[in-house]
């Protein structure tokens, strides 16, 4: 992805099911990436020694373009040249590295219809919130031709950005939308449209709350009402220590940043999790035994606790076929508290709540939605909050035939920390 080497695939309804929603003249694919100009490789490594995330990009980029917000990119602009009246699909597609993006479309509204493949009740908005890893589309109705002077309208995205300052890419991409016939731009007056600040917290907050599953006949919401296996996951960046002591560049000469749920930083193994299940010797590649709360309870969300520490290894949990899971996914503050992209790897799931501050689970449950939660696999957990998922655990893996002709199946789960 940092080479920029990234495409979309889009999976349409079946040949005779109409969308949801009026068909539109034409869809077009936006995918947003960012732009580095040292060698990726060197990224990677720099990354790689201080456990932080990677060097920040020097452009975020429009289906491969900058636009003419940078120096010397105004002949590398996508423009998006629409026919007046028509009606068009956008399928947002946030491919980068690390930042979430507000996207809006000068003088234009924008219709959610669908997130992460799965249809949502829609609803217009002026600004677009995309996750790393998520998908948005979104229904754009072209402007009448009354005959009233033509203008360029400009289609920005900026990141929305929780963490300190100078990681993250502070900069904007544009693109333009242009209607058709096209003209001189330099002769038309230049649109451009209203984005919220870095941080707004409560803009994503409240753009979130208005995602919600369609939950209708032909596309129903299939949350699970009760939880067989329920897990409370801390998200956040601690340390630790350096594998042999060569000056990481971390927080200390001895120590570097490292990603952990409850505690625990994960240790890739050099056997695949699953082969090593499936032949019965899981010795020495994994343990079962993934706490199912936080080893070290703390105020999440407050002062940061004095050991910042977290330990390494390569834990799992095992769940039956068909288990009916939830997590709470809990944002911490022991490297200071900012969003975090979470990924379900061969899952969607139901996004039931979310909050600030630290979960309670004496109260925050009475206010889930289990009837029209919206279905993703891609979610930010909220900076300085928290955000609650749940699913089937119904997808098998692959199915192994013994010698004896019996079966065995196995259910993978596995959660990306993306950032």
């Amino acid at each position: 992805m940092r080479a920029t080497l990234y495409g979309p695939i889009i999976i349409l309804p079946k040949s005779g099911v109409p969308f949801p929603f009026p068909k539109p003249y034409k869809d077009v694919p936006v995918v947003f990436g960012e732009w580095f100009n040292t060698d990726p490789e060197a990224i990677i490594a720099q990354a790689l020694q201080t456990g932080g995330g990677p060097n920040v990009s020097e452009a975020y980029t429009i289906n491969g373009l900058p636009g003419p917000l940078y120096n010397c990119s105004t002949k590398d602009t996508f423009k998006l040249k629409v026919q007046p009246g028509k009606l068009y699909l956008l399928r947002l597609i946030n491919a980068a590295l690390n930042d979430e993006l507000f996207f809006s479309i000068a003088n234009h509204t924008l219709t959610v219809v669908d997130v992460d493949a799965a249809y949502v009740k829609p609803f217009d908005t002026d600004v677009v919130l995309v996750t790393p890893g998520q998908t948005t589309n979104v229904l754009l109705l072209a402007k009448p031709d009354d005959g009233s002077p033509a203008a360029t309208h400009l289609m920005l995205a900026r990141p929305y950005a929780t963490g300190r300052v100078g990681t993250y890419d502070n900069t904007t991409v544009a693109a333009i939308l242009e209607y058709a016939p096209a003209g001189h731009i330099k002769s038309r007056p230049l649109l451009w449209p209203t984005l919220p600040v870095f941080n707004d917290t409560a803009f994503a907050a409240n753009y979130s709350a208005k995602l919600r599953s369609l939950a209708s006949p032909d596309y129903p919401a299939r949350v699970p009402a009760r939880v067989d296996r329920p897990f409370f996951f801390t998200v956040g960046l601690g340390t630790t220590p350096c594998p042999t002591y060569q000056g990481c560049n971390g927080p200390t000469n001895d120590t570097m940043f490292s990603a952990s749920m409850n505690n625990v930083s994960f240790n890739m193994p050099t056997t695949a999790l699953l082969k090593a299940h499936y032949d019965g010797n899981t010795a020495g590649v994994y343990t079962s035994d993934f706490p199912a709360t936080p080893t070290e309870p703390f105020n999440y969300t407050g002062t940061p606790p004095n050991n910042t520490n977290v330990a390494n290894g390569t834990k799992v949990v095992v769940l039956p076929y068909n288990t009916s899971v939830e997590v709470v996914l809990q944002d911490t503050s022991i490297q200071g508290a900012e969003s975090h992209p979470l990924h379900l790897h061969g899952f969607d799931f139901f996004v039931v709540g979310q909050g600030g501050g630290n979960y309670d689970p004496s109260s925050h449950p009475a206010g889930f939605n289990l009837l029209d939660p919206v279905q993703r696999n891609t979610v930010g957990v909220p900076a300085g909050g928290w955000v609650a998922i749940r699913f089937f655990a119904d997808n098998p893996g692959k199915v192994i035939h013994t010698p004896l002709g019996k079966t065995a199946q196995t259910d993978e789960l596995e959660m990306g920390l993306l950032d």
